[in-house]
């Protein structure tokens, strides 16, 4: 802070005075210049030049003084500029000219003749040649009494300073002082400004003022990594957000390390970014993110806990195709998006069909995303069916979206549900919907079993279905006995399968039937519902249109349905065509089914249409009351023949 009592020299009246005039003159250029935001440099090196306007005789200096005690150019305007590089970098101490040893020594030194005196004997040989005979040297220290600058003048012949030099330097010393001192306070809240105050890494900010400054930067000579920490949340959420700050301190250091000279950004919470511009890693962007991930992947004690930082990475270099910078950055954005989806815990480089793909994944996730606002997304049914007396047991909801007078399947808007939010909240849509369906279907004494609900890896990783579920139940007054969740074998076999497994065996736990659809066409078997069961196998239509006598897919079918009764798993066959495939399923052991030999997905009146028709009972059930509880005809749990 400026302390007016620094500058009580120049403060001082004195009618009439020349001195007071011209120093109150220095005084008030150089506070203008601080209070209007000039830079350092220029701020000195004006003060230099007025100085040496009021004192022609004389040439100016300020040099600064780092941490490690070397001298740096900071303002000379009249210096040969070849004289001032040769100072930079030397070193402080008793013996280092005027400013150095000044600087060292924290009082000034006056040197009446740089070719005599045996401070300069190592430099005089840069000073004499350009007419520099004499030097005197202040320095400028801080609160703390360390040297952080010096202001010298030299002269062009032998000799000292006068009175009235030495007034002006007093008064150039403390100017000096203070706009060192508001270049430093400028500097600390730009570091703030600028910097992640948890893992001490660049920020946002820093960030965008970064690639900014890439905007005429030439092809190839720079590429961008964006990178989120996969388990941020669940480390947050089961050991409290002590440990996840500190997942994220050692993931930044560990980044920053891996990437240096890279810069390192953290642009959110789990999210960081690096710009890397070295040869090397511009050369093999897969092994520079290897090497990230091999760094992330050590283990480390997070407030006690024992925890392996996970990440998944996007990338994308500065080629020919791109525009600039904005479109870098939405490759490498592309990029990690993609990568989140295919692969958690990898690297996926940016190509060019990419953008495509994603821009048509985003357009569905938009177009879902305003269905699910209007309220455009209502369920299908598809029945399933006894084999053998064509009774409904039970339906699959479908979701299907309106536009205009159009429907569209699920198909045309699949790749919207890669959005964990988009899915989730489809899923909480659809249960809704269909909870008042059943509430319908209850109400009219309408005989069923169950409607099976699909859920997403998204629905089952946020940990929140079930209570999604009962929510939906309980308002309509529902049983959760007349429900089943669906999860396809790939969601059931992904990737992150250990935390979809326990979500599975935690929502039976709580009473919530599963059946594992499209069984078949991934990588499941037998011996992993040993450890995490469900209770309904619906046979992926793949086999049913390969059934064939005496062929493989019989072969394999038959010995799935055998196997799954005495695990205690019913079995549904999908896709059914054709009344052949009807008798081998029913030869081979195979009671119930789906497909459009039967009846497509249907809307809920045709749906209800269908079950007064065909309910299992429906006979017995016509004689019942209206609304009479379906428990009083097939009890949920007896899904058999």
């Amino acid at each position: 802070m400026f302390d007016p009592m620094a500058l009580s020299e120049i403060n001082r009246v004195e009618s009439g005075s020349d001195t007071v005039s011209i120093l109150l003159h220095l005084q008030n250029v150089i506070l203008r210049m601080i209070a209007r935001g000039a830079g350092l440099g220029p701020t000195c090196s004006t003060l230099c030049q007025e100085v040496e306007n009021i004192l022609p005789g004389v040439t100016c200096s300020v040099l600064t003084v780092d941490l490690a005690g070397l001298l740096h150019p900071l303002a000379g305007p009249s210096l040969p500029e070849a004289y001032s590089q040769a100072l930079d970098g030397v070193s402080v101490g008793p013996l280092a000219g005027s400013c150095g040893t000044a600087a060292y020594l924290k009082t000034d030194v006056v040197v009446t003749d740089i070719e005599s005196d045996v401070r300069w004997q190592a430099f005089k040989h840069l000073a004499l040649p350009h007419g520099l005979r004499a030097c005197w040297s202040s320095p400028i220290c801080d609160a703390e009494g360390h040297a952080i600058a010096t202001f010298a003048f030299y002269y062009r012949e032998v000799r000292g300073p006068t009175a009235f030099e030495y007034e002006v330097v007093a008064n150039c010393v403390h100017l000096t002082q203070i706009a060192i001192d508001r270049h430093e306070r400028v500097l600390e809240h730009q570091r703030r400004a600028f910097t992640d105050s948890l893992t001490g890494c660049p920020n946002r900010a820093a960030y965008h003022a970064a690639l900014s400054k890439l905007e005429n930067a030439p092809v190839g000579s720079w590429a961008l990594f964006v990178l989120d920490l996969d388990n941020l949340k669940v480390v947050n959420d089961t050991f409290g957000h002590h440990a996840g700050d500190t997942l994220l301190q050692v993931a930044g250091e560990r980044i920053s390390k891996a990437v240096s000279p890279g810069r390192t950004f953290r642009v959110g919470g789990d999210e960081f970014a690096v710009i890397l511009q070295a040869a090397d890693d511009l050369r093999d962007l897969e092994a520079t993110a290897e090497n990230i991930l091999r760094a992330l992947s050590l283990s480390t004690d997070c407030g006690g806990h024992i925890i392996v930082p996970r990440a998944t990475i996007g990338g994308a270099p500065f080629s020919q195709d791109d525009a600039g910078v904005e479109s870098v950055r939405q490759n490498a954005d592309f990029a990690l998006y993609h990568a989140k989806e295919t692969g958690r815990g990898g690297f996926v480089r940016y190509w060019a069909g990419l953008r495509s793909s994603m821009t048509r994944r985003m357009g569905a996730i938009r177009e879902l995303s305003a269905a699910l606002r209007e309220d455009r997304v209502e369920p299908f049914y598809q029945p399933i069916f006894r084999l053998d007396t064509r009774e409904i047991v039970g339906l699959e909801a479908l979701c299907r979206m309106r536009i205009g007078d159009n429907i569209v399947s699920a198909a045309a808007f699949h790749e919207a549900t890669a959005d964990a939010q988009v899915a989730t909240s489809l899923t909480e849509r659809m249960m809704t919907l269909v909870a008042a369906d059943l509430r319908r279907w209850l109400d009219l004494g309408i005989p069923f079993q169950h409607v099976g609900i699909n859920v997403s890896s998204a629905d089952l990783s946020g940990g929140a279905v079930g209570q999604v579920l009962n929510a939906a139940l309980e308002r309509e007054g529902v049983p959760i006995d007349h429900v089943i969740l669906e999860v396809t074998e790939t969601v059931y076999m992904g990737r992150g399968d250990q935390a979809i497994q326990e979500a599975i065996k935690a929502l039976r736990a709580d009473g919530i039937r599963i059946a594992l659809d499209d069984f078949g066409t991934g990588f499941a078997s037998l011996t992993h519902l040993l450890t995490v069961p469900v209770d309904i196998i619906k046979i992926d239509k793949l086999f049913v249109d390969h059934l064939e006598p005496d062929g493989v897919s019989v072969t394999i079918v038959e010995g799935l349905i055998r196997t799954a009764k005495k695990m205690g798993i019913r079995i549904v066959a999908e896709g059914i065509e054709t009344e052949e495939q009807v008798d081998q399923l029913r030869e081979i052991g195979c009671e119930l089914g789906q497909g459009y030999i039967f009846s497509p997905a249907v809307d809920r009146d045709a749906a209800t249409a269908l079950l007064l028709e065909h309910g299992q009972g429906i006979s017995q059930a016509s004689a019942m009351p209206a609304k009479k509880s379906i428990e009083r005809i097939a009890q949920p749990g007896d899904f058999a023949a």
